[in-house]
């Protein structure tokens, strides 16, 4: 089992709402899906989820405020999650499901390194004459 603690999302903030789950217990969650739409002071963020696996415990409710560092969501990522009681559907889903892949994932959106290289404009405007007053022989 996984704890995934609600990470800081921006500069010093403390706490977060929670606006929206978009995963329940006993969901198959992937690496990088949203998981989760909170609500800090500043925006309205979707969080990605680090792990693969299935959900087993959501730590607090729509509209409850988290701190920084405290439990968010547990994920068993070995999927061997107890389905919830009285949904058939979910303990056959979960008991025939195919095993992952053991490729390692991605980074998470928005860890990993730029795509492209940044592309500067050409500029427009000469340089300005030099200090001591020569200006440039390539006119």
């Amino acid at each position: 089992m996984t704890v995934f603690n609600l990470p800081d999302v921006g500069e010093g903030l403390t706490e977060a709402d929670i606006a929206s789950w978009k995963v329940k217990v006993g969901d198959s969650v992937e690496v990088n899906q949203v998981f989760v739409e909170i609500e800090t002071a500043k925006s309205l963020v979707e969080l990605p989820c680090p792990f693969a696996g299935v959900v087993t415990e959501l730590h607090a409710a729509e509209g409850d405020t988290v701190l920084v560092d405290n439990p968010l969501i547990t994920i068993d990522e070995e999927g061997n999650a107890a389905p919830p009681t009285g949904v058939p559907e979910v303990a056959e889903a979960l008991s025939t499901a195919a095993p992952q892949a053991s490729e390692e994932p991605g980074p998470l959106v928005g860890s990993g390194p730029t795509a492209d290289s940044s592309v500067r404009r050409v500029r427009t405007s000469r340089p300005a004459p030099s200090a001591t007053g020569q200006r440039s022989a390539a006119v």
